[in-house]
């Protein structure tokens, strides 16, 4: 039996079509509004909430033998396929002994994380992770070395890391419908607003590097 250790949307979509549930069957079955399975749907990188988590756990253990080998089968080709299509250029943006980072909304939750953008084909990662942080939070930067990529372990996405340098401007939110604040955060304090074990390793060794 497959085992999810977090569930997102692209997991939750995937357990509902395994099902073959409407979005009014499902949602009835995990006790969530209707809006929010339409939320997956629209964002599959949404994470529930806990006890939505916890819904999902549970609905996971009571479908049919069936129903887990068709879920098994939808969610790795769903991960397949968004790794293959879907590219984020992610902006690590440092002055000083502060990384730049701004809070996403989401359906339910809020995230803190590094500015990000998508890179669409014939862009580079390096001129997106440069634009999507103006357009973010108003802050020029410029890309100091390129830290690595890998599968995103909470979107199944591939994530171009590019360490960055700040040149000029005043950070504020400007994507008030992506976001609902920016913020410039002591490196020594980063763990405090993004867990530890959900920073890419070498970003961490990168910024540790840079406020010794």
């Amino acid at each position: 039996m497959d085992v999810i250790d977090l569930w997102s949307g692209r997991h939750a979509v995937a357990l509902q079509a395994a099902t073959r549930s409407t979005n009014e069957e499902f949602a009835r079955a995990l006790g969530v509004a209707v809006r929010t399975v339409a939320a997956w749907h629209a964002d599959p990188a949404i994470v529930p909430r806990r006890e939505i988590q916890r819904a999902l756990d549970t609905a996971l253990e009571r479908v049919t033998p069936a129903e887990q080998r068709r879920f098994g089968v939808l969610y790795r080709q769903t991960a397949e396929v968004q790794t293959q299509a879907l590219r984020v250029a992610i902006a690590v943006v440092v002055r000083g002994d502060e990384v730049l980072l701004v809070c996403r909304r989401g359906e339910d939750a809020l995230r803190w994380q590094f500015p990000a953008g998508v890179v669409k084909p014939g862009n580079s990662s390096s001129a997106v992770a440069v634009q999507e942080t103006l357009a973010e939070t108003a802050v020029h930067c410029s890309v100091r070395k390129h830290l690595g990529s890998r599968v995103h372990p909470m979107t199944g996405v591939l994530a171009d890391y590019q360490l960055c340098e700040y040149l000029a401007g005043e950070a504020r939110n400007v994507d008030t419908v992506e976001n609902l604040d920016v913020a410039w955060v002591p490196i020594a304090q980063l763990t405090k607003f993004i867990p530890h074990d959900s920073i890419y390793p070498p970003v961490m060794a990168a910024l540790e590097g840079t406020h010794e």
